[in-house]
């Protein structure tokens, strides 16, 4: 999907890149206009106006009605604003870069709280405490059920504060609990409970 996302946006990016192309989408804006037309107010021969007008009906820019034997053509406001929404959307256009930069930040958290597996302490901010949460919430498996002691146990050997890790791991909804009993709320019902 990502991938799609990019091929598209590199298409259009392209095919936008040429200021011929630009002018003739801004007077298409506005008006139709025939190939001879067109021509005449960019100062461009015909057989050059019919290959921009390719490029931009490959994206779906343009739509062209016959009058007789000329060929009329005018900017597909709809098409627009169908790119817009598929493609220009903050979701999709963020989704680009989603993995890189998740990844690097991670990264970049982890190798500056712990030394030699353990953490140095328990990050202030939110975003960084939240990637430590991520990566402690990995040392549980899924689908076991855990005694407050052994968690303990297990939250001891990365930090001495684990009072403090278990209850964020719980407020971050990382884990539940209930009568002492923890285990760990599975990747995909984490993304669902934060979406609600």
């Amino acid at each position: 999907m990502e991938q799609d996302i990019m091929r598209s946006l590199l298409r259009f990016f392209k095919v936008l890149a040429d200021e011929s192309r630009l002018k003739m989408l801004g007077i298409l804006a506005n008006r139709e206009c025939s190939v001879e037309e067109l021509a005449v107010l960019l100062q461009l021969k015909e057989p050059t106006v019919s290959h921009h007008l390719n490029k931009l009906k490959e994206l779906q820019l343009v739509k062209m009605r016959a009058e007789g034997n000329t060929h009329l053509y005018q900017l597909d406001t709809e098409a627009l604003q169908g790119i817009s929404k598929e493609i220009f959307s903050p979701k999709q256009i963020a989704s680009l870069a989603e993995n890189i930069e998740g990844e690097a930040w991670e990264r970049k958290v982890l190798q500056n709280f712990l030394v030699d597996g353990r953490l140095k302490e328990i990050p202030a901010s939110r975003r960084k405490r939240v990637v430590i949460l991520k990566w402690l919430v990995n040392q549980f498996e899924t689908g076991v059920k855990y005694p407050e002691i052994k968690v303990n146990t297990i939250l001891k050997r990365y930090h001495e504060d684990c009072a403090t890790l278990r209850r964020e791991l719980i407020g971050y909804q990382f884990m539940q609990r209930e009568n002492s009993i923890y285990w760990r709320i599975p990747n995909e019902e984490r993304g669902a409970r934060g979406e609600e």
